[in-house]
């Protein structure tokens, strides 16, 4: 007797059909609205790009005018300058956040509570923070009234908004008030999960604080700093909400994602604002690589695939290889 075909509704109901079909089912809204509102609008945006063309209106197709536009420009590159304090402040909050991190990963008096205190920050929305700052740095406000109560003088104090010497760094100390605590919280996560065995044959050993933070903890999380590196970095060229909000670009604080809004929005430059963000694109791609290519050199990040990895397997099978040959030049000699 020949076997009957199953219908299709066994055949769908079978456990190995289900399967890819509720994998197929989950994957494809993510995958249908990842295609609508990133890749199609990223596709769109780079046609753009070679085009000088208003939001509404005739476009004239242009070639790589935009782009040689946006190397030529002024203002392009003196905002791409001012991404240096925001990458200084980033490497300054990293430092901290890892600090009161290898602090608060072990039993202190209060923890809980100073840890909730300091990521909350990170709870308020950038347009709140930049409001909030705005008025810390007004002249004659919070900032100005505490350090008068400190015993300077208001008139000895810069104007903190205005001063163009000073007006990025303090714009970009913002970064490190708000971000710092979700770092520390990645950093605890990642240092609590370290094995307790490591740390109390190092206390058998007599090893200080920072002997165990050396040999114990840094190795064993630098895969979180690594990340949060390059977080920070590439979110350091594309800062836009603090100087918008705070100085609205103004004073010599417009960053380049304040100088594309501004093209974009108030002079209706579109093709020219979409050629910024192209090439802004390609330098965090480029900074990224450059940065990955520098923690695999210094930090050995990439296990197997990294350079010091490598260069350090060649260096022992060479030394194998020498030892080998000084045996049997000995045995030979016999």
């Amino acid at each position: 007797m020949s076997k009957e075909k199953p219908s299709f509704i066994k055949w769908i109901q079978t456990g190995k059909v289900n399967k890819k079909l509720c994998i197929f089912v989950f994957m494809l809204f993510p995958l249908l609205l990842l295609v609508v509102f990133t890749y199609v609008p990223f596709l769109k945006m780079f046609q753009f790009s070679f085009y000088e063309m208003k939001y509404i209106g005739a476009r004239e197709f242009v070639g790589l005018d935009n782009y040689a536009e946006v190397f030529s420009r002024e203002d392009c590159f003196q905002a791409l300058k001012l991404s240096g304090y925001y990458i200084v402040a980033s490497f300054v909050q990293l430092a901290v956040a890892l600090w009161f991190a290898s602090l608060l990963s072990f039993k202190t008096h209060g923890g809980g509570l100073f840890k909730g205190f300091m990521f909350f920050p990170y709870l308020v929305c950038g347009i709140a923070v930049g409001f909030i700052f705005k008025f810390f740095y007004t002249r004659g406000f919070v900032l100005d009234t505490v350090l008068q109560w400190c015993g300077f003088n208001l008139e000895s104090l810069p104007y903190w908004l205005k001063d163009k010497s000073i007006n990025n760094i303090s714009i970009a100390a913002t970064s490190v008030w708000r971000y710092m605590g979700q770092n520390m919280v990645l950093f605890i996560g990642a240092i609590m999960s370290v094995d307790d065995s490591l740390y109390e044959a190092a206390a058998i050993d007599g090893a200080n604080g920072w002997a165990k933070f050396r040999y114990i903890i840094f190795p064993s999380i630098k895969t979180i700093i690594v990340l949060n590196m390059i977080l920070a970095i590439t979110g350091s060229l594309s800062v836009f909400e603090p100087p918008y909000v705070i100085t609205n670009g103004s004073f010599g604080t417009g960053t380049y994602f304040v100088v594309m809004n501004e093209l974009a929005h108030e002079n209706q430059k579109v093709g020219l604002a979409s050629a910024m963000a192209i090439v802004l694109l390609v330098l965090i791609f480029i900074a990224t690589l450059i940065q990955k290519f520098i923690e695999a050199y210094f930090l050995g990040v990439g296990d197997k695939d990294s350079i010091r990895y490598q260069r350090r397997q060649k260096k022992i099978e060479r030394e194998r290889w020498e030892a080998t040959k000084a045996a049997q030049n000995a045995k030979g000699g016999r």
